[in-house]
Order: structure tokens, then sequence, then C-alpha cells
């Protein structure tokens, strides 16, 4: 779905963006529906679909890509890299399974959409993105729309040692292994949602929960498609 947006009062643009928004969350719903049994549910957390009903994906998008930001479906933001799904987004924020005031690690802060929602939940967040340029747009955009988010530059392979531990790690690139400092970083108890795959491999949106007693577990959720975490290994 395509918003027209290039003409109209800002009361038109505005209805047709609530609209759009409105219309992408019935298209995430849609899709839980349909991947329910490889998820392992119906119907997402409450808090994560009221996140998504409120965040402005179109203020994430470059201006030219406004008219397309409610379409569940990536988008190019520049530096060869992408704003997710709307749907993948709503299932990794909801995977990550955390209550209000959590603290929350985010890999690859991208357009800072990602960090919004998870800000709107009530988490604490702390994102890191390798590209300077990015990051700093990002960082700016969050702080415009009053979204509590800590961010930095850095190679987010090896997590923010500083800050650690976390309740919660998200990753939003694809990587061919899961990074043992992010494992370290978390929390007993706590969990990590991150694309496991290369470019030309299937990449699995993968569960990695850390027991109390510090033993690993993960868990294969869905086939997913995700730019490759970058940096120095």
């Amino acid at each position: 779905m395509s918003l027209g947006l290039a003409a109209g009062s800002a009361a038109g643009i505005e209805d047709a963006l609530q609209e759009g928004q409105r219309q992408m969350v019935a298209a995430i719903e849609a899709d839980v529906r349909s991947t329910s049994r490889q998820i392992g549910r119906g119907a997402l957390d409450p808090r994560v679909m009221e996140a998504m009903s409120q965040v402005p994906r179109h203020r994430f998008v470059p201006e030219k890509l406004s008219r397309h930001a409610y379409e569940n479906r990536p988008l190019p933001i520049g530096f060869g890299q992408t704003i997710s799904q709307p749907y993948i987004v709503a299932l990794m924020s909801d995977l990550l399974a955390v209550p209000p005031g959590a603290k929350v690690l985010e890999v690859g802060t991208g357009s800072g959409y990602q960090a919004a929602v998870l800000a709107a939940m009530g988490l604490q967040v702390f994102s890191i993105e390798i590209i300077p340029d990015l990051a700093a747009v990002a960082a700016e955009r969050l702080a415009a729309l009053e979204y509590a988010v800590e961010t930095r530059v850095g190679d987010g392979y090896f997590g923010w040692p500083e800050e650690a531990p976390f309740d919660a790690v998200i990753v939003t690139a694809a990587a061919s292994h899961i990074p043992p400092p992010l494992v370290h970083q978390l929390k007993p108890g706590g969990v990590m949602v991150i694309p496991v795959g290369g470019p030309f491999t299937v990449q699995q949106l993968t569960l990695v929960e850390k027991e109390l007693d510090g033993q690993v577990s993960t868990r294969q959720v869905l086939p997913v498609a995700f730019v490759p975490l970058t940096g120095d290994r």
C-alpha cells in the first residue's frame, strides 16, 4: 500500500499516515496468524502492538520513501542498510519477553526505528551502530521524537561492556554465529534475539536463552533475510 502524500492538506496527509499505520498493524496481525505454528503464538504482546501503532515509521525512512513507510516490508535507508519489515520488528520485540524497565542492548541502530519501538514499550534501551553517519542521524531523530535511547558508535559484536549486564539483547543484522561477547553480557535468565546465517545461506531468526546457571540454549524461530553484521572479528 503506497500512501498518496505528494499533495493535499496537512490534515489529509495526517489522515493518510494514520490509515497507513492501521493497515500496517493489520498486516502484522495477519502475518502472526499465518506463522503462528512456527513462532509459537497466535498473537503478540499488546505492549508490542501498541508501540507499533504509535511509533511513526514515516519519520524513520528517507523522505522520498515516506509514501511507502507503512508497507509491511523493509526499505533502504542508505549505506547498504535497511529498516526492517514491521512484522519482523514486532516479532523480535515480542520474543524478548521482558517487563517494562528491563535493560536492553540493541546491536545495529540503523534508522532508530527498532530502538524507538523498544523505548515505547517502556524498556531501557542502549543501541550501538557501526556506521557513524547512520548513528548520528538516528540519535538526532530519537532525541527529536523524545524516545529515551542511549546511543553510541561502535562494533556491536563486542557489545557495550560498560553497561552490561543486560536483561535482553536484540541484533538487527545477520551474524555467521552467535557472538560470545553478547552472550557474556546477558544476565542469567536473559534472552537474545538474533538472525544467524551468512549472505548466501538461509538465515534463521534465533532465540538464545541464558539459564540461571549460565547454560545457554538456542531455538530457531523463522527464516529471515537481514543485511550482514559488519565489523572486525
